[in-house]
Order: structure tokens, then sequence, then C-alpha cells
């Protein structure tokens, strides 16, 4: 007798879709679920940095909107920016500025 034998631990998983082994499942993948802005709570900080470089943070944003965030703050700060470990970082102290474009497009800020 297995320690598991006969419990859900046993069982191979299965596809949620067609019920299939997922090694023999041929479902295309799910598409990842984008969070509205309306729903996401976005936190901005100004964080100095070596050298006393000042710049500043936005953190809790989706992932998926990660990207055309960026741009869309890069380009309204004239500054530049990267992601870095799920957040964006934006050259310069651009709390209001950034506060103000996140909350015209929908964004919740603190």
């Amino acid at each position: 007798m297995r320690l598991f034998e006969g419990t859900e631990f046993d069982r191979p998983p299965t596809c949620d879709q067609c019920g299939d082994l997922e090694q023999d499942c041929q479902c295309p993948p799910l598409p990842p679920e984008r969070i509205p802005p309306e729903k996401q709570i976005l936190r901005i900080q100004a964080e100095k940095r070596k050298k006393g470089k000042i710049v500043t943070v936005i953190r809790d944003a989706d992932e998926l909107d990660l990207s055309d965030l960026k741009v869309k703050l890069k380009n309204a700060c004239g500054a530049g920016g990267t992601i870095k470990d799920a957040t964006i970082e934006i050259q310069g102290d651009h709390v209001e500025r950034i506060r103000r474009l996140l909350e015209e497009v929908g964004y919740r800020v603190k």
C-alpha cells in the first residue's frame, strides 16, 4: 500500500478544460487575465539612491501593464526609466506629476 493511495494526491493531474491528463492535453493555454486600472491600487514613492540620485518608484502594478505604463510615464516626465522586480522606476522626483497622470488614466493611487 502506498502512502497516498486512493487520495487526490495519488491521481495524476488533469486538464481543467478537457479532463485529459496534463501531459496528453491539446488545449491552447489560457491568456492571462488583465486587471482593470480601476481595481488596482498603485503606490508611488520617491527614493534616494547612491550618490544622491532621486528615483520615483511605482509599485503594485499588474505585470501585464508594466511596459505600457512605463512608456507613458517616461514620455510624460521627459525622463528615463526602467522596470526592476515588478516595479517601475523613473529617474527624478516626479511623484505629483505621475500621481495626476495615473489618476487620469483610472488607477487608484496611494
